[in-house]
């Protein structure tokens, strides 16, 4: 008879991690490499909503998918999360396994991390529960081996992201902000925006030249360039837009990512709440909630 396996001695007992929604408050497409990767210059907040990653020690490596959004998710062997779950073990030769249990609150395919979100939550826990520095270079490298937002998200905080993700510099000047987030219900596909974008590069930002009192007067001069290629790809983000500053007190709306979420930013957390209840009512068929961009 075979022996029966020794259990699993995990640094800690579980692990729980908040992927949150990642924004994009500006992005410059600056360049292009030999190798076709877009070089990128963006303003990256995080929200206070997300998904939620659980994880707990196993003797097999598992994604159990649920949530609001869970239905619109690949196979669990497709999600991006347990590619990095079996990158992570390679790299640092661990034998113990994880069930990772991931509750999506988030669209999918939406231009606010998603599944490098998810990605990098699961690389913390994991790291958490395995006993590995998640800071060190080679977590790092293997972050960005996984896509340009995994790095950024891995480390969660107020940057500016510029080359193809992996070079930051962190921000201690953009306070905490009242925000809308929208997403009408339609899947955007980062590649072909970013093929249907034509015109000049974008220059990058000496964003501490920037002038103004709120976070949205220092976004004044800046933009999102995938946002012209992401409304002739899916003119419903137009509307989005649209409905974002007919709303009282919107600062300024704009468009995430490569979509097709967009935000608007609020002087208070009042306006933005009954920005979003408004939203929902007059488009319930449109994902909207309010949060609070931060630090």
């Amino acid at each position: 008879m075979a022996a029966e396996q020794p259990p699993i001695s995990p640094i800690h007992e579980f692990a729980h991690e908040i992927a949150r929604a990642k924004v994009n408050l500006y992005l410059h497409v600056t360049g292009r490499r030999e190798d076709g990767y877009h070089l990128l210059d963006s303003l990256v907040m995080f929200a206070d909503v997300g998904d939620q990653i659980t994880i707990a020690p196993s003797n097999t490596l598992t994604l159990t998918q649920a949530g609001p959004f869970g239905n619109a998710l690949p196979d669990p062997s497709e999600n991006l999360i347990m590619r990095a779950a079996i990158a992570l073990q390679d790299l640092h030769d661990i034998e113990a396994g994880a069930h990772i249990t991931l509750t999506k609150n988030l669209p999918v395919a939406s231009g606010i991390g998603g599944g490098s979100a998810d990605a990098a939550a699961a690389l913390r826990g994991l790291c958490q529960l395995w006993g590995i520095d998640p800071s060190s270079d080679a977590v790092l490298d293997l972050a960005l081996s996984l896509g340009a937002d995994v790095p950024v998200c891995l480390r969660g905080r107020s940057t500016i992201m510029r080359g193809i993700g992996e070079s930051f510099t962190d921000i201690q000047d953009c306070p905490p902000t009242p925000a809308v987030l929208v997403n009408p219900g339609v899947g955007v596909s980062t590649p072909t925006v970013f093929k249907a974008r034509t015109g000049d590069f974008s220059p990058r930002i000496d964003w501490d030249a920037g002038r103004g009192t709120t976070l949205a007067e220092r976004l004044g001069h800046t933009r999102n360039d995938l946002e012209p290629p992401a409304i002739s790809l899916s003119p419903v983000i137009d509307d989005v837009l649209s409905a974002l500053t007919d709303l009282e007190g919107v600062q300024l709306a704009r468009m995430s990512g490569s979509g097709a979420t967009c935000f608007g930013l609020f002087a208070n957390t009042e306006a933005a709440q009954a920005g979003a209840a408004r939203l929902r009512s007059d488009h319930p068929d449109w994902w909207a909630t309010a949060t609070i961009f931060g630090p």
